[in-house]
């Protein structure tokens, strides 16, 4: 079964409401930097930094990270991850840093890339934004900024299409009747 949760213009909507919700919270651009998670993660990040550069006049710091050797679970994987390319090519030192991805599920994806950004130093601190937030979490791990909070049952998927790969935006969810 498929359901349509989110259409082109929702996901417009939900990242210009959460790029006004992180420059509120953090005064601006001043020491922010938006780092993607690959891959769906970088295209939305992508997105917000253009929303945010285009609201405050100013650049923003903004990097991608690949997190699949931080993964817990990586040696139990069928087949070894395809590594993506980190692009983090400013200081992470007293920066206040929001990771960005797609959907927010267990929390183990975001705990690896906490991981990961602290291989880059210490940030003054460590937020997320996601487009998604379908709960479930195995770790206590929580989201900043949150797009849309869906109702699954664990055995659900969510999937996030965006044009940059999949030549349209929507977000679906597929359930097994």
């Amino acid at each position: 079964m498929k359901r349509v949760i989110m259409k082109e213009d929702e996901i417009r909507r939900a990242l210009t409401r959460i790029a006004h919700q992180i420059l509120e919270n953090n005064k601006g651009v001043e020491n922010l930097a938006l780092v993607g998670i690959h891959t769906g993660g970088v295209y939305l990040a992508k997105r917000l930094k253009d929303i945010i550069e285009k609201i405050e006049g100013r650049p923003l710091l903004f990097g991608t990270l690949d997190i699949n050797l931080y993964r817990d679970d990586w040696t139990r994987l069928r087949q070894q991850p395809v590594i993506k390319k980190t692009d983090i090519r400013f200081p992470i030192e007293d920066k206040v840093v929001v990771l960005v991805d797609d959907v927010i599920f267990t929390g183990r994806t975001i705990r690896a890339a906490m991981d990961a950004i602290m291989d880059f130093g210490r940030p003054q601190q460590i937020q997320v934004a996601v487009l998604i937030d379908r709960d479930h979490r195995e770790l206590p791990i929580v989201a900043n900024y949150v797009g849309l909070s869906v109702s699954t049952v664990r055995e659900d998927r969510v999937d996030v299409f965006l044009k940059e790969k999949a030549g349209r935006d929507e977000v679906v969810v597929f359930s097994n009747p």
